[in-house]
């Protein structure tokens, strides 16, 4: 079994096949024992940080929840609350924090600050939310496919929408566990040149397709995904955005066009009748809120691999 003790969690990308589907083994695991009320407390007297530079609902809480299940204290760090507020380099709270507590998950603006706390930090740091990528909220994602149909590889992910962090671990997480993976935004909102090329290198007899074309990326696939089209921040652009997505809903139609067993993903929150359809978002395919629940156990898993091995 690989060791992962002492890593950081930063991108799906900087771990193998094996490491990733330990983690969803280990996250099902984790599940099963919630779910007969078995009480698992390997993080006994430990403390970890939460630095959220940007509201949460879903990370937060399932974070906070999980680290307290586990046994551990989660210390809530957010900007006005802390010395981050009044401008103390990050590298300086990374190597304090690192004196206090077993780890740092932290939610921030820029990917770089992720990266800063984890080269400064002796604790694994894990990526709660950047602007470039979600590995936590894909950990799950995968976790509610392999659920529903026994496997991964094999398997093809259509995501809609914008080519925004959530497309980011969408691509490195698909490619790294063998599952086809096609990104239709519309133009101007593709995914980024350098993580298509790195999923792209990570695919290992999967395909990576990105177009502008919804129907095309959905056909025979397992999975139809999509996200909010103005994520925390763009709020000025929501107009804009609106006239530039037309034709990228996930409607019924749409979801015909994918395989019958096709099933319906959303990170959440959700737009209600912009990026989907309230009749896919609460329909028989959609498993949002299967998804949203098994955010709470991979990141049990996850916290559980990190600090204890």
């Amino acid at each position: 079994m690989p060791n992962l003790k002492g890593r950081s969690f930063l991108t799906l990308h900087d771990f193998t096949t094996e490491e990733i589907l330990y983690l969803l083994d280990t996250a099902d695991a984790t599940k099963r024992d919630f779910k007969s009320g078995k009480a698992d407390r390997p993080l006994d007297g430990r403390t970890v940080a939460m630095i959220f530079q940007k509201p949460s609902t879903r990370t937060r809480v399932s974070f906070q929840a999980g680290i307290y299940q586990l046994g551990a204290l989660a210390i809530m760090l957010s900007p006005d609350e802390s010395q981050l507020g009044r401008g103390e380099p990050l590298s300086d709270t990374a190597k304090v924090l690192s004196r206090y507590v077993d780890a740092i998950v932290a939610r921030t603006y820029a990917h770089s600050d992720i990266e800063e706390l984890a080269q400064h930090g002796s604790v694994p740091v894990i990526n709660a939310l950047t602007d470039r990528t979600h590995p936590c909220q894909v950990l799950a994602d995968l976790q509610t496919v392999r659920e529903r149909f026994g496997t991964l590889a094999g398997l093809k992910l259509a995501y809609v929408g914008d080519g925004n962090n959530i497309t980011h671990s969408l691509l490195l997480g698909c490619a790294k566990v063998g599952m086809d993976i096609a990104v239709a935004t519309p133009p101007g909102f593709e995914a980024d040149a350098d993580i298509v090329e790195q999923a792209t290198a990570d695919a290992s007899g999967s395909a990576v397709t990105v177009t502008h074309d919804p129907a095309e990326a959905v056909g025979d696939a397992h999975v139809i995904y999509t996200d909010t089209w103005a994520s925390m921040g763009q709020e000025e652009e929501h107009a804009q955005r609106l006239q530039a997505f037309s034709g990228f809903q996930v409607n019924e139609s749409l979801m015909a066009q994918a395989r019958t067993e096709a099933i319906f993903m959303h990170c959440l929150p959700a737009h209600r009748g912009e990026e989907a359809t309230d009749g896919v978002l609460d329909g028989s395919q959609s498993v949002i809120f299967d998804e949203a629940e098994n955010r709470l156990h991979a990141q049990k898993a996850l916290l559980t691999l990190l600090v204890t091995g």
